[in-house]
């Protein structure tokens, strides 16, 4: 773009001079189509220059700061294996925290996400199904994530569910479900001893796993719900316990809980639902003395960023505009550039 005339007062190569340069000026809808790296700029919708980078697009000069809000949720526990006296633990809900307040970040700045992965099942060997992966959103908040479901095994083994975010659902005659993080989710239920050896049900962000009953198995934690993204969503369900004995398996936790398997007809453990950060289902158990059937998965996390307006400022994850505010999506890991 052409420069036609700047007095000596607006310009001075010695840097003594009283007067001032203008830059080009426009609006965000206004910025040039095909830019090229070192082009400056004053953005009149944002109220502050900006640079063009190349890769990373337009970046802010000024550090005019400015708030965010946030939902971060760890990935989900794993859902227990069964065997053919007893059946699993459903996995414990990823962590969940979302902001009390806005916080700050300035433009041009990177700030790492991380989104955890859900537990895998335990291996038939192992049994206890795996914690899910934190999620983290910079310094600003790290979930925790979610309990592993205990499998059915033999002692020494306790058949406690894995603390976590929340906490998994314990098995065993009677083994007690792991426990949840303070702030983020709440506890596992316990396993039942007895002829039908029912597992309890993975905790969730809103209330703890069930236990089981001699003729249920234990249901899932209930999630939480946000409306962060621009819509009412659960999150962070907890997976229900697997039946022993012709019980059917546990409902999951609204909020992506898996369900438990069912004695027999359908054992395997139903995987949390994927970005939810819901846990598996634990494995209910089969009448064959040589058959062993695997939890669920857990579902993996998500963080999702949003600020108030209709003009998006940073950079990061997949982008809407809903209600007023600018919402950032991440189902994956990246890097948020305010």
């Amino acid at each position: 773009m052409a420069i036609s005339t700047i007095s000596a007062a607006a310009l001075d190569a010695t840097g003594v001079g009283t007067g001032a340069m203008l830059v080009p000026s426009g609006t965000t809808a206004q910025r040039p189509a095909s830019p090229q790296v070192g082009y400056q700029r004053f953005n009149t919708t944002l109220g502050q220059m900006e640079v063009y980078v190349g890769s990373s697009g337009w970046i802010a000069v000024a550090s005019n700061a400015y708030s965010v809000s946030y939902l971060v949720i760890a990935g989900g526990g794993g859902g227990g294996y069964s065997n053919n006296s007893g059946s699993g633990g459903g996995g414990g809900a990823g962590g969940l925290l979302t902001s009390v307040s806005p916080v700050s970040v300035t433009p041009g700045a990177a700030y790492t996400v991380t989104v955890g992965a859900g537990g895998a099942t335990g291996a038939a060997s192992a049994n206890d199904g795996l914690n899910g992966s934190n999620s983290v959103f910079s310094s600003f908040a790290t979930a925790i994530g979610g309990g592993g479901g205990s499998g059915y095994q033999t002692p020494p083994t306790t058949g406690a569910g894995k603390s976590g975010g929340s906490g998994g659902g314990g098995s065993l005659s009677g083994g007690v479900g792991g426990s949840g993080t303070t702030g983020q989710g709440n506890s596992g239920g316990a396993g039942i001893s007895g002829s039908n050896r029912n597992a309890g049900g993975g905790g969730g962000a809103g209330s703890a796993g069930t236990n089981a009953g001699s003729s249920t198995a234990g249901v899932g934690g209930t999630g939480v719900s946000s409306s962060i993204s621009g819509t009412s969503v659960y999150y962070s369900g907890g997976g229900g316990g697997g039946g022993d004995n012709g019980v059917v398996g546990g409902v999951g936790g609204s909020g992506g809980g898996g369900a438990g398997g069912t004695y027999s007809s359908s054992p395997t453990g139903v995987g949390g639902t994927a970005n939810t950060g819901g846990g598996g289902g634990g494995g209910g158990s089969y009448s064959s003395s040589s058959l062993t059937y695997p939890g669920g998965a857990g579902g993996s996390g998500i963080v999702i960023i949003s600020y108030p307006g209709t003009v998006q400022r940073a950079q990061g994850g997949t982008v809407s505009i809903l209600g007023g505010n600018v919402i950032h999506v991440f189902n994956s890991s990246g890097l948020f550039v305010a």
